[in-house]
């Protein structure tokens, strides 16, 4: 069992986004600013933790998937416009705010991970 301690930190921090819509499926990549930041991400933002995090607005189900080439992790969310854009009655309906939202997302990291280690 590890001692290391532990602390939050919002993937806004080390992280950027890119995010858009088609009829009501969104898609979300975020990337990593360095190679130990995105095996971290790798390792603590599986699907279901973006499925959680985005509870509120993915009504169907969140699939992940790898580019390492580019350190990052997109995520495509079905059923998640309330029907698409053009008929959705939401305020804010566009897939391009999502995120922003997953950039909210807290993770766990041990506690001696640098700022320099994430930023690259």
């Amino acid at each position: 069992m590890s001692s290391r301690r532990a602390r939050k930190i919002y993937l806004a921090e080390f992280c950027t986004a890119r995010s858009g819509d088609k009829d009501d499926v969104v898609n979300i990549a975020i990337f990593a600013k360095s190679r130990a930041a995105y095996e971290l991400i790798k390792e603590r933002v599986s699907a279901e933790a973006a499925a959680r995090h985005l509870s509120g607005l993915v009504r169907g189900t969140v699939e992940r998937y790898e580019v390492p080439n580019v350190f990052g992790l997109n995520f495509v969310c079905t059923r998640a416009l309330d029907g698409g854009a053009s008929v959705s009655r939401r305020s804010d309906n566009l897939g391009k705010a999502f995120g922003s939202h997953l950039l909210a997302l807290q993770i766990e990291i041990p506690e001696d991970i640098t700022e320099e280690l994430l930023l690259g």
